[in-house]
């Protein structure tokens, strides 16, 4: 009997030793168990507030950073090329954020995982690369993870003139949230942010908030509409497909010139990430 007393405090701990490896494969409830006690929590798995899916516009994307006829992306096999793609799924606390989590395993994608998602995320190292950075955050699984942000980008209607505009034209910050806003009845403008920047001022991103559970939700500091983009007004690249001729003489609207940054790439800003 009392050997069997002995035996019940190290059955507790075993337990709690247990439950606290599994935590770091899932979240824990409003981002704070099991980590309250850790002397460094920012970037621990599953320990977040909120997460923001980022919409990339691949054209902006594109007039620079292109690799070629190999380019996925860029220069899809179909020839039809891409407007809003999903860059990634980024943990976020309210203000700051956790990246590169440790892991108790390897943050390794599996290949199937990686060919399932190219529809909507058209390149195989930007994959690999949101998974070991932001997905690692997440506490979830790559097959987790990935489901979850394949989720959430069908959750987000994208507004009729962002499907595949032929043509240039320019919008403002503001009415580019409205677009969104009346696509989507429940998002609300607080919930979704516009970055954009480079020389001649690009639409970039469009950053939407999610809850944990993965419902709409008001963002935190780091999507602050002002650092994001300040601009009066974006100039929106259209849409072309690699297979096609870029037609003769002037255009409607000059794209502007000069060397553009590729999605995600906002400028240096205090707290701001870069990919």
């Amino acid at each position: 009997m009392m050997r069997l007393r002995a035996l019940v405090p190290a059955l507790a701990l075993l337990i709690a030793t247990t439950a606290t490896a599994y935590a770091q494969f899932g979240p824990g409830p409003r981002g704070q168990a099991p980590f309250e006690r850790q002397p460094n929590p920012r970037n621990e798995a599953g320990r977040f507030d909120y997460y923001a899916l980022v919409l990339s516009w691949s054209p902006t994307h594109c007039a620079t950073n292109s690799r070629g006829p190999q380019d996925t992306q860029c220069a899809p096999r179909s020839g039809r090329g891409y407007s809003f793609v999903l860059h990634g799924l980024w943990p976020q606390h309210e203000r700051g954020y956790p990246e590169n989590c440790p892991t108790r395993e390897r943050p390794f994608v599996p290949r199937p995982t990686i060919d399932r998602m190219l529809d909507i995320m058209p390149s195989v190292p930007l994959v690999i690369h949101q998974y070991r950075k932001h997905g690692t955050c997440s506490g979830l699984t790559p097959d987790g993870y990935f489901n979850l942000s394949r989720r959430l980008f069908a959750k987000v209607r994208i507004p009729p003139r962002y499907e595949r505009p032929n043509q240039p034209f320019f919008v403002t910050p503001g009415e580019v949230v409205n677009d969104f806003v009346s696509a989507n009845p429940q998002l609300k403008p607080d919930m979704l942010a516009v970055v954009c920047g480079g020389q001649g001022g690009r639409l970039r991103e469009i950053r939407v908030c999610f809850s944990r559970e993965g419902e709409f939700k008001p963002c935190g500091q780091n999507e602050n509409p002002r650092r994001l983009c300040s601009l009066p007004r974006m100039y929106v690249p259209p849409v072309r497909d690699s297979s096609a001729r870029q037609p003769a003489g002037p255009q409607r609207v000059i794209p502007p010139q000069g060397p553009l940054p590729g999605p995600g790439e906002v400028p240096p800003t205090p707290g701001e990430r870069r990919i």
